[in-house]
C-alpha cells in the first residue's frame, strides 16, 4: 500500500527534508502545510493515512489542536518538535499520539516510528473490531437466552465493563411511572462483583421516604439523545433535584452518561452509566454506544415487557453479602487485594492491554504494586509461558546499566571474563519490567530507544545485532512529564514507552481496603511464624484508617508484620508504634529516606521486646514459662531470631 502521508511542519528546510526522505521510502505525501488552516484544507480534500505533526506553529493554534481533530476523525499522527515544556507536555498527552520525534532525527528513525504508527494504528482498529465483535455476540446470546431480565441487565454490565467503564449502571424505562419505580440498577463491588440496586435498595441508600422518593422522580428530566454530565461542568442544574442527582449525591459519584433507545408509542429505554471519576466519559463513548444500539434496542424490548408484565416479582433477591474484609483475588491477578473503584479502573486497563504486545507504563507512588500489576499482566498475556524478567534500574551501578540490559562481550571492560547476556536477551519471547526507569541515564535511555523501535540488541564490546522479541512494561515513581521538562528523561522515550498508561492510586486515596489489607497482611504473617490469627483490634483498625501512609502498601505491610512479630498469639493484632511518631508519620523531617531504615527501626523494637521477655525469664527459652512460650513461637525460631537481631547473654542478664 503507499501510504499517503501529510507534512505539517512551518520550518521550510525541515518540511521539505522529510517530503524528500518520506518520498524515496515510497510514501505518497500529499502536501506541506505551515498552519493549522492550512493544514484543514488539505484534511478537506484528501484523508491521509498518516500525519506528522510539529507542536508549535505559525498562526495562533498549535499542533496540538489539529491533532483533537486528527484523534476525533481516527487519523493516525506523530508529533515532531525541538522541545517542549511540561505544560505542552501533558497536554499534547491527551492526544494520544501514536509517536513522537524530537528534532534533530535520524532518518532510520524516522522510518521506523512512522512503521510503529501504522501498526499501531491498524492494529489498534483490528483489534477494536475483533472486541467489538466478541461482544455483539455475547450481547445476542444475553437477549435471547431464556432467563429473567435482572440476569440479562446484569450480564450486560459484565459484558460492557471494559467498554463503558461504570461504578453504577441503571436501566429502566422512560418516562416513568408515577406509581412504580422499576429500573434495575447494579453497583460495581469488585472486579466481577456487582450488588443489585432497586426501588428498595434506593429507598435505604438515600435514606428517603416514599413520596421524597417518588417527588425527585417527578422532578427528573428526559433525554431525547446520548449525553455525558459531569460536576465540572456547574452550570448544568438540569439535574438538581432529580432521580440522577440522588444517584450521584448517595453513592458518591462524579459523572454519568445517558444512552436512550426509542421503541415506538413515546416509551424508550435508558441505559444509565455513572462514575466515581470526573470526567470520565465522553463522545467516543456514545459513538460506540451507537455502534451497538440495535443489541440494545432488541433488549430494551425486554426491559418493556418486564415494565408492563403483571406478574413481574418486586422484591428481586439480592446478592448474598461477602465478607467485607475478606482478600479475594481475582483471576489474573495475584496477591491485588481490595475493591476502591481507583483500584479496579486500573485493574480493568490492565485486562485490556495484557493480551497485546504494547507498551505499558504504570505510574504511582512507590509502595503502590506496581511490579505485582506487571506480573499481572504478563501471566494475563499470550506470553506467559515466557520468562518474566524484573530490572530495577535505580539498583544498577551507571558503568554497568548497558551491560546489564544489552549484555556484553568477553573482554569488553576490566572484569568481562566472559560473552554475557543481558536482560533483554533473556526475556525474548517473554516480559521484561523495567522498574523506575526515570532512573537511567540518558545515554542509556537513547540506546534503550533504539531497542524499543528496532527491537534488537547490541552487546557492549560487540559489532553485530541480535533480534529480541520483548514486551516491555516500565514503572516509575517520578513525574515524567516534569523530568522531560527539566531535561532529565527523552521525550521521545517517553512517548514510545507511554503508548499505554496505567496509573495505581495511593492508599491514602482508596481507604476502604485498608482494613481488607491489614487482614491480609496479618493473616499471612502469622501462618508465616506460626502463630493463629484472630484479627485485628478495632483500636488498631480506627487508628491505620486515620494514617495517610506515605509508604503506601508496603508501609502497611511492615507495620502489620511487625503487630503479629509482637504479638503473644492469643489476642488481636495491636497497633505496636504510635503512626504519629517520627518513625512513620513526617519520614523527610526525620532524615528517614527509605523504608529499609523503618524495617530497621522495627527490627531494634522487636529486639527490644524480646530482650524484655528474657530478663523477665531470666534468660530460660525452653519450657514452662520460657521465653518462647510467652512470645508464642517455636524454641528454634526464637534462637534463630536472637541471632539475627544480635542478642547476647549479657543483653538479658
Amino acid at each position: 500500500m503507499n501510504k499517503k502521508l501529510l507534512i505539517v511542519e512551518d520550518e521550510f528546510v525541515v518540511a521539505n527534508d522529510l517530503r524528500l526522505i518520506l518520498t524515496q521510502a515510497g510514501y505518497n505525501v500529499l502536501g506541506i502545510a505551515a498552519s493549522v488552516e492550512e493544514a484543514e484544507a488539505y484534511l478537506q480534500q484528501q484523508t491521509p493515512d498518516l500525519v506528522i505533526l510539529d507542536i508549535r506553529l505559525n498562526g495562533k493554534r498549535s499542533g496540538i489542536a489539529l491533532a483533537r481533530k486528527l484523534k476525533d476523525e481516527n487519523i493516525a499522527f506523530i508529533y515532531v518538535s525541538a522541545n517542549a515544556d511540561q505544560k505542552v507536555l501533558e497536554e499534547a498527552k491527551t492526544t494520544e499520539p501514536y509517536g513522537f520525534l524530537i528534532k534533530p532525527f535520524r532518518e532510520k528513525d524516522l522510518l521506523v516510528t512512522l512503521d510503529i504508527a501504522w501498526y499501531r494504528h491498524t492494529h489498534s482498529l483490528e483489534s477494536k473490531l475483533r472486541r467489538e465483535e466478541r461482544l455483539q455476540k455475547l450481547l445476542t446470546e444475553i437477549i435471547n437466552e431464556d432467563a429473567d431480565v435482572q440476569l440479562k441487565i446484569l450480564k450486560l454490565a459484565g459484558a460492557i465493563q471494559s467498554f463503558i467503564p461504570f461504578d453504577f449502571m441503571a436501566t429502566g424505562v422512560r418516562p416513568l411511572n408515577g406509581e412504580r419505580f422499576s429500573d434495575i440498577g447494579y453497583l460495581r463491588l469488585g472486579f466481577d462483583e456487582y450488588q443489585y440496586i432497586g426501588e428498595k435498595e434506593l429507598l435505604t441508600i438515600t435514606g428517603l421516604n416514599n413520596g421524597a422518593f417518588y417527588a425527585a422522580i417527578e422532578n427528573g428530566h428526559l433525554d431525547s439523545e446520548g449525553k455525558v454530565y459531569s460536576s465540572e461542568d456547574p452550570g448544568d442544574c438540569s439535574m438538581n433535584n432529580s432521580l440522577q442527582r440522588l444517584v450521584l449525591d448517595s453513592l458518591r459519584m462524579e459523572s454519568y452518561l445517558v444512552f436512550p433507545v426509542s421503541l415506538g408509542y413515546g416509551l424508550s429505554v435508558h441505559y444509565f452509566f455513572y462514575s466515581r471519576q470526573t470526567g470520565i466519559y465522553s463522545k467516543n463513548h456514545l459513538t460506540f454506544l451507537n455502534r451497538i444500539k440495535q443489541w440494545l434496542t432488541d433488549l430494551a424490548e425486554k426491559i418493556i415487557y418486564y415494565e408492563t408484565s403483571s406478574s413481574v416479582e418486586k422484591n428481586w433477591p439480592v446478592s448474598p453479602d461477602k465478607n467485607q474484609h475478606k482478600a479475594e483475588f481475582y483471576p489474573g491477578f495475584k496477591s491485588i487485594v481490595g475493591n476502591h473503584h481507583l483500584l479496579l479502573s486500573a485493574l480493568d486497563l490492565a485486562t485490556q492491554v495484557a493480551p497485546y504486545n504494547t507498551s505499558v507504563l504504570i505510574l504511582g507512588e512507590s509502595g503502590t504494586g506496581k511490579e505485582k500489576v506487571a506480573q499481572s499482566i504478563h501471566e494475563l498475556s499470550t506470553r506467559k509461558k515466557g520468562p518474566f524478567i524484573k530490572v530495577n534500574c535505580a539498583a544498577i551501578p551507571v558503568t554497568l546499566v548497558e551491560s546489564e540490559l544489552f549484555g556484553h562481550e568477553k573482554g569488553a571492560f576490566t572484569g568481562a571474563i566472559e560473552k554475557r547476556k543481558g536482560k533483554f536477551e533473556q526475556a525474548d519471547g517473554g516480559t521484561i519490567f523495567l522498574d523506575e526507569i526515570g532512573e537511567l541515564p540518558l545515554a542509556i535511555q537513547t540506546k534503550l530507544l533504539r531497542v524499543l523501535q528496532e527491537r534488537e540488541i547490541e552487546y557492549v564490546g560487540g559489532n553485530s545485532r541480535v533480534k529480541v522479541n520483548v514486551r516491555v512494561v516500565a514503572a516509575t515513581n517520578r513525574n515524567l512529564e516534569q523530568e522531560v521538562a527539566e531535561g532529565r528523561f527523552r521525550l521521545d522515550l517517553y512517548y514510545r514507552l507511554n503508548v499505554f498508561p496505567i496509573t495505581l492510586p495511593p492508599l491514602r486515596e482508596r481507604r476502604t481496603d485498608i482494613e481488607m489489607l491489614a487482614a491480609f497482611f496479618g493473616n499471612k504473617f502469622c501462618k508465616a511464624f506460626d502463630k493463629p490469627f484472630h484479627g485485628i483490634a478495632d483500636s488498631m483498625i480506627q487508628k491505620i484508617n486515620g494514617y495517610n501512609w506515605p509508604g503506601n502498601i508496603r508501609e502497611l505491610e511492615n507495620v502489620v508484620e511487625q503487630s503479629v512479630v509482637l504479638n503473644d498469639g492469643r489476642s488481636k493484632l495491636q497497633l505496636m508504634r504510635d503512626l504519629s511518631t517520627p518513625a512513620f508519620n513526617h519520614i523527610e523531617k526525620t532524615g528517614i529516606n527509605t523504608f529499609d531504615e523503618v524495617k530497621h527501626i522495627q527490627q531494634a523494637t522487636e529486639r527490644e521486646y524480646i530482650t524484655s521477655i528474657l530478663k523477665k525469664t531470666k534468660g530460660r527459652i525452653r519450657g514452662a514459662n520460657g521465653a518462647a512460650e510467652l512470645l508464642n513461637i517455636k524454641p528454634t525460631t526464637l534462637e534463630s531470631k536472637m541471632a539475627k537481631l544480635n542478642i547476647r547473654k549479657q543483653d538479658f542478664d
